[in-house]
């Protein structure tokens, strides 16, 4: 399904963390979840570089482990996502979750957020935890939510 879109991709390392991902790698997860065409620029920053960005743009003193800022009305659909390579080490595991497979799930979470999904409210939540886990599975992962008190 997602072959028929296309993807532009950069992918930004700001951050000396270990065992990080490779481009090809948050190519396919992205790529995974394309519903559309979409050109994203994706950073993987320290805890610092989050904290900044969380505090600019939500006003929290804290980094969070994924931001995604979609520009509206653009066609293919663009926008910028920062991953806080930290906080997604730190919540793999305390949530006994493999690495590489939460940054699967963020990446594609990411991706769905870019492309108009949403978690406000319920129902929008159980659709897009619904897509992502669909996907996941495909590319062989666990379902992310599988236990995890929400």
């Amino acid at each position: 399904m997602s072959a028929a879109y296309k993807l532009s991709l950069s992918v930004q390392y700001a951050t000396n963390a270990e065992r990080l991902p490779t481009r090809s790698q948050f190519r396919r997860w992205v790529r995974a979840a394309l519903q559309r065409d979409m050109q994203v620029a994706l950073r993987i920053v320290d805890e610092a570089e989050g904290c900044e960005l969380d505090k600019s743009y939500r006003g929290k003193d804290y980094a969070t482990n994924v931001l995604t800022f979609a520009y509206d009305d653009t066609d293919p659909v663009s926008g910028d996502v920062a991953i806080c390579a930290p906080v997604v080490e730190r919540e793999a595991h305390e949530q006994h979750k493999n690495l590489h497979a939460h940054y699967a799930h963020l990446a594609i979470h990411a991706a769905l957020h870019l492309q108009g999904y949403d978690h406000e409210n319920e129902a929008d939540a159980v659709a897009m935890e619904t897509r992502e886990t669909a996907i996941l599975l495909k590319l062989g992962y666990a379902d992310p939510y599988q236990g995890v008190a929400s």
